[in-house]
């Protein structure tokens, strides 16, 4: 009996053994009935099969790097780098108006929508602010460059951003001051390198809602002139501050005067006893923060 069996293998099994391809032969598996297989070893084995190379172009080709080619392309991870040609809201992400670039390491501002209201593009690498940037946004309200390496602004890179309420420019690098749109209610250049030098007498002359002015940690040898009415927190924390007049804050030649506006005002770690300028607070509801003997 058992020699009629080898015969019929002889026969009829190998021949189709010699016929099939070479992939074939090497995936094809026989396996004893009498034998416990278990379906996870034929899934191990059926993965190792499929694990194997294979050819594609003439270049051997994994089993996972072709799936992840095969893939949908929304699975890619794309490196949000300034050589990726990318539109904006690829690199970043647009929503509603607003415009989230952070943490990129993008080197300069990216173009953005023309609907864009909000920008937020801290902790990157942008070193300089071009008046091209904003030419046609026209609808921005607030702007964020935080914790980027901004060294220069050009003249007028603001100047027709009218609808502007916010700017924050802490933690950047910058000497000077750049014109400041109309409108601006909140103003942040802590954590620069400003000298008093570097901002202009009438900066702040003009900008008649402006309510929040942080200047911080900067290197200001005296308090900016002609700071608007409308000011409630003035943050001068940590310059070279020395000095102060009476019309720093006041008015010397009305003593009836009286800033009703002006809630904070910040002035520790500045090299000035401010018990030596009484007459420069008369008019503020509240003393300044810092050290009086």
């Amino acid at each position: 009996m058992k020699t009629l069996q080898t015969i019929f293998f002889l026969f009829v099994f190998v021949p189709l053994l010699n016929s099939a391809p070479p992939i074939q032969q090497e995936s094809l598996q026989f396996y004893e009935y009498d034998t416990d297989v278990t379906m996870g070893s034929l899934i191990r084995q059926d993965y190792e099969m499929q694990s194997k190379d294979i050819k594609k172009d003439g270049t051997n080709v994994s089993l996972d790097t072709s799936l992840r080619l095969q893939g949908d392309d929304s699975q890619r991870d794309v490196p949000p780098t300034k050589d990726t040609n990318l539109p904006t809201c690829l690199l970043c992400v647009c929503l509603s108006g607003s415009v989230y670039c952070e943490e990129i390491d993008i080197e300069a501002v990216p173009p953005l929508p023309k609907e864009t209201a909000y920008l937020y593009a801290r902790f990157n690498k942008i070193k300089r602010i071009a008046v091209s940037d904003f030419a046609d946004i026209t609808t921005l309200r607030r702007i964020d460059f935080s914790g980027n390496r901004i060294e220069e602004i050009e003249d007028g890179a603001f100047s027709k951003l009218l609808l502007l309420e916010e700017l924050s420019l802490a933690e950047n690098r910058l000497l000077k001051l750049p014109v400041l749109p109309p409108k601006l209610t909140t103003f942040n250049a802590n954590q620069n390198r400003i000298k008093s030098r570097g901002i202009k007498a009438n900066a702040f002359k003009k900008l008649t809602n402006l309510a929040y002015l942080y200047l911080g940690h900067n290197a200001l040898e005296s308090v900016p002139l002609n700071l608007p009415e409308s000011l409630r927190i003035l943050h001068l924390q940590y310059n070279n501050i020395t000095t102060i007049t009476d019309d720093t804050f006041c008015k010397s030649n009305n003593t009836r005067y009286i800033r009703t506006s002006m809630d904070e005002i910040r002035m520790e770690g500045n090299p000035i006893l401010l018990a030596k300028h009484v007459n420069a607070f008369s008019c503020l509801r509240t003393l300044p923060v810092g050290t009086y003997y």
